[in-house]
């Protein structure tokens, strides 16, 4: 019985170890390979927003390395505004608050971060959290600061040691600073910089120069991507760090309309990349990553080419356990508002859709049912080493018949039928082939639907309108929309039909469901094919009608993804507000899997959550799941 003991012991200890290297990178050619597999950790911001000091942070820390550590969570994270003094008028937009060294750069506050004063900035911070066998990150923001700027601070040349100088004269925040290109969502904040002048470059060299000496290992870089892309900067930053003698793993963020076609601008530029905005404990913020994580999967974007390594789209923080509240000047003070079916299916999505993994309750408390969540070594596995990642479709569902009955007879009370959607499918769906246009008297264009969908027989109709292409050269990501249209509900309004009717648009201007303003955006361009279909540049997916009954159960979503082992991952997502059953035959298993070839004859399968056995299943896989609920399966087929 000792020797069974040992021999398990030594076995699991291996295995961590295993997994540890992988998830840390591996060695090649003398360099780190960073990102090799989702990146794991921990961030200070869903619980303490931006006012966490040392020993709280430290504290956490330390608890990271004693319980995720050996689970692959490596990374302990500063969120923003670290240089903040906390004090009263100080807020997440305020102005004069912050502390800067005399070149302009963010130190640490030291009443919240003592071990900094002298100088010494986070490197006493650093050094305890690499004892304790994690790598250290920062939040940092866009360009140079408000402060600074006004300030008018002298630049340093990292090269001599002193003021930067060139053509005979010393620069300074103001000649490098673009006022004009401050961060939207922090306008007293930070501001863009000159990269194509020496002293611009010179500024941000001197930044993460500064990181490095901290002893920094990740930098998580705010409002550069999604609605405040700033190409230029990530580009210019990204080629610093591959200069740097210490590996820093390159995170963007948020990602508030971030595409794919904008995500291959920036992937091998990085290592991870926020492809949502804030994402909280509400089930709207979890049901909205659903079409995003969809749209960048079939893309190919996940795990492509990045920083010394690979890239990978980041979902956000899971805001799981003891949280605050968004925009708070308060620590952790409440529990996650998500049920715990809620949790099961976020975390379930975020490791198919292979995201990092971020934790961001308090560890000090940490309960076991957050623990097991977050540590569940099937999602772990299937986060890092599964492949195929992607939206399965091949899945029929139905309303259970207490739920279809209670909601038909309430809509019955309403007067409700059944209603039309604008959906996406794929543009070799047939039902996607019915869009032409026509011309109304005032030679206004217009692409309409086939059906009509009223007995009043009103076509649905969406008007064209000719995106307009800025020519400012300060915008460097710029694409061309040859043959495509905006398309806007009526004929005098600004705002565009988005690319996904159900796609959570993340930005806190943008509130008005599928349409948001018509901006030179790839998420709203759309094509008119001659096959009748409508094709959107941002998904590559194509416009349809839907019809959908009253009591249909029409929120089902499903997941494939394959395991180092030959495993087979299912997961199904229940999207209603009510119980649903999900189904799907096995023999369409294959239509998702490289080369189609399955052995349906044998597939033994358990289910996750449940821990259910249901032993060989040859026809079909069907459950029923609670409203927002999930079901997990692992099946092997050989």
């Amino acid at each position: 019985m000792g020797a069974c003991f040992i021999i398990s012991f030594w076995f699991a200890l291996l295995s961590s170890f295993l997994l540890l290297r992988v998830i840390s990178g591996t060695r090649f050619r003398g360099q780190t390979e960073l990102a090799s597999s989702p990146p794991r950790g921990w961030n200070s911001y869903d619980s303490f927003c931006w006012t966490v000091a040392e020993e709280e942070f430290l504290q956490n820390a330390e608890l990271v390395s004693q319980r995720l550590r050996v689970h692959g969570y490596e990374y302990v994270v500063v969120d923003y505004l670290w240089y903040r003094r906390k004090v009263k008028g100080a807020y997440v937009d305020s102005l004069g608050f912050d502390v800067i060294d005399e070149w302009g750069r963010m130190i640490p506050d030291p009443d919240r971060w003592p071990s900094s004063r002298g100088g010494k900035g986070f490197t006493e911070v650093a050094k305890r959290v690499h004892d304790m066998g994690l790598k250290f990150g920062i939040h940092v923001m866009r360009g140079i600061s408000m402060q600074a700027f006004n300030a008018n601070t002298p630049i340093l040349d990292i090269t001599t040691g002193s003021a930067y100088k060139d053509s005979g004269r010393e620069w300074r925040a103001k000649d490098v600073g673009i006022k004009e290109r401050a961060c939207a969502w922090m306008q007293h904040g930070f501001m863009s910089v000159n990269t194509k002048s020496g002293a611009g470059r010179a500024f941000l060299r001197s930044l993460y120069q500064q990181y490095v000496e901290w002893g920094v290992d990740f930098v998580k870089n705010d409002c550069v991507f999604g609605d405040d892309l700033d190409l230029a900067e990530i580009s210019y930053v990204s080629e610093v760090l591959t200069q740097l003698d210490r590996p820093i793993l390159y995170s963007l963020s948020p990602g508030s309309s971030a595409t794919p076609a904008m995500a291959r601008d920036v992937n091998g530029l990085v290592n991870m990349y926020r492809i949502t905005g804030d994402d909280w404990d509400s089930w709207k913020d979890v049901a909205a990553h659903f079409d995003v994580a969809r749209d960048f999967a079939a893309a190919n974007m996940i795990g492509a080419k990045g920083l010394r390594g690979k890239s990978w789209p980041d979902l956000d923080m899971l805001p799981l356990g003891w949280l605050t509240d968004p925009g708070s000047n308060e620590g952790p003070h409440r529990k996650c508002k998500l049920s715990l079916d809620e949790q099961k299916t976020q975390i379930t999505l975020w490791s198919m859709a292979k995201s990092p993994l971020m934790f961001g309750g308090d560890m000090r408390h940490l309960d076991d049912i957050t623990f097991n969540l977050i540590s569940n070594p099937t999602l772990l596995e299937i986060n890092s080493f599964s492949t195929n990642n992607g939206e399965f479709p091949y899945i029929t569902s139905r309303l259970s018949q207490h739920t279809c009955t209670s909601q038909l007879r309430n809509q019955t009370s309403k007067g409700i039928s059944d209603f039309h959607v604008l959906a996406l499918t794929s543009c070799k769906d047939a039902n996607a082939r019915g869009w032409s246009t026509r011309t109304l008297d005032d030679d206004i264009e217009q692409v309409c639907w086939k059906e009509k969908l009223s007995e009043l027989q009103v076509p649905f109709c969406l008007h064209k309108k000719q995106p307009l292409l800025a020519s400012d050269e300060e915008l460097t990501h710029n694409h061309r929309y040859d043959g495509e249209v905006h398309l806007f509900a009526t004929e005098r309004t600004d705002f565009c039909l988005g690319a996904s009717p159900h796609k959570k648009l993340t930005s806190k201007e943008f509130k008005r469901g599928s349409f948001l303003p018509c901006r030179r955006d790839a998420n709203q361009m759309w094509e008119l094919n001659s096959n009748g279909t409508l094709k959107n540049s941002y998904s590559g997916l194509c416009a349809s009608m839907n019809t959908v009954k009253a009591n249909s159960a029409n929120g089902a979503r499903a997941w494939i993804a394959t395991g180092r082992r030959g495993e087979i991952y299912v997961a199904f997502f229940n999207l209603n507000p009510g119980k649903t059953v999900i189904s799907t035959k096995i023999t369409d298993l294959a239509k998702a899997l490289p080369g189609g070839n399955l052995n349906t004859a044998s597939c033994k399968c358990r289910e996750e959550w449940s821990g259910k056995d249901f032993g060989v299943v040859k026809e079909s896989l069907s459950i029923e799941l609670a409203s927002h609920g999930t079901a997990l399966f692992v099946l092997n087929c050989n």
